[in-house]
């Protein structure tokens, strides 16, 4: 970050509420407002991600352990691998389950499948994790030799499915981990809140929450290492930005935040429209969108939902922006990632 600018005290402003495109007023401190997060991301995080420039296909129409549709991934560049969350489909009964649960049981209920794939797809395994939440959003820890810790929601309300608070564990291939139970680390930074989403930046060694209230979203940034020994001060709290159409998805890179929007092709949104799918760049030093574009690619899929966002450092410090978007039948879905900005990649 550069430290002659501290982010800025960001209040209320008027939005929208609702299920997707609230955002929530309420002045942050002063203190908070000049805290400065670190280690400093340098002038390169800084500037961001530019959304424009073509697109490159990195994973081409692939599934998951699941088929139920992708909601959002992480890469773990250290090693090679990719991690992605779905909730898990219909007609799977778990060790210690009375019986098999359908699909839309297992939304309500905050049952996720997470997977453990190549940066090409290949599946290499897969975790179940129950009563976590919806998937939105995760983030990844680098670990060192013990491996990456993941970040998820975690204690989902019974009511809506998505989680109340976030926590931290580590990926083991067939296990069962229970949102009461043992091999996690839990969080409650913000209690009375839902829809608790994180993402981390690992350059700059920091959380992105985003969580509802009232209705309405914010985006929070705290220090990791401060918040994983429950220090919960934020580095930034902010209201987050109008999205429009469903949000699907968001990233945290330097001092910006990335979020996705959209929704797969259907009536008000036909494939001749070129579709709704979004990105936007929030500048957190003022808490307002200073880049956006229309997605135009990925047109030939079907039904083309956007799901997940995630940064991809790549060598040489050129970072890309990572998206999903899905194709294939109900119960057969697959995923696409694309990457814009930087290099790399193929197709």
């Amino acid at each position: 970050m550069d430290e002659r600018r501290p982010y800025a005290e960001v209040r209320e402003r008027d939005g929208p509420r609702g299920d997707e495109t609230g955002m929530e007023g309420g002045p942050q401190t002063r203190e908070q407002a000049g805290r400065r997060p670190g280690p400093g991301a340098g002038q390169r995080e800084a500037d961001g991600i530019r959304l424009t420039g073509p697109a490159r296909l990195l994973i081409d129409r692939r599934r998951l352990a699941h088929t139920t549709v992708l909601q959002s991934f992480a890469f773990d560049e250290r090693r090679g691998h990719l991690y992605a969350i779905q909730v898990m489909e219909g007609g799977v009964r778990l060790p210690g389950e009375p019986r098999a649960y359908g699909h839309e049981e297992r939304r309500r209920r905050g049952d996720l499948c997470l997977n453990r794939l190549t940066t090409r797809g290949d599946r290499l395994g897969h975790m179940f994790l129950l009563g976590f939440g919806h998937g939105g959003a995760f983030g990844l820890e680098d670990g060192g030799a013990g491996g990456p810790a993941l970040w998820t929601e975690w204690d989902d309300n019974p009511v809506s499915g998505y989680g109340r608070g976030i926590c931290r564990f580590h990926f083991r291939h067939g296990a069962v981990l229970r949102a009461r139970g043992s091999g996690l680390a839990t969080y409650r930074p913000l209690p009375g809140t839902t829809k608790n989403h994180p993402a981390i930046d690992p350059a700059t060694g920091r959380l992105l929450l985003r969580y509802r209230r009232r209705g309405r979203y914010r985006y929070a940034v705290y220090d990791l290492r401060r918040f994983a020994a429950r220090d919960y001060r934020p580095l930034a709290d902010l209201p987050q930005p109008a999205a429009g159409p469903p949000f699907q998805g968001m990233a945290l890179h330097g001092d910006h935040v990335y979020q996705l929007t959209g929704s797969g092709y259907g009536p008000g949104n036909p494939p001749s429209s070129g579709g709704n799918v979004r990105l936007q760049r929030v500048d957190l030093h003022t808490g307002r969108v200073d880049q956006q574009i229309r997605v135009g690619f990925g047109q030939g899929l079907r039904p083309r939902e956007p799901e997940g966002l995630a940064v991809l450092r790549g060598h040489g410090g050129s970072s890309r922006l990572c998206l999903a978007l899905t194709s294939g039948p109900t119960r057969g879905r697959r995923y696409s990632v694309y990457a814009i900005g930087g290099g790399g990649g193929r197709g």
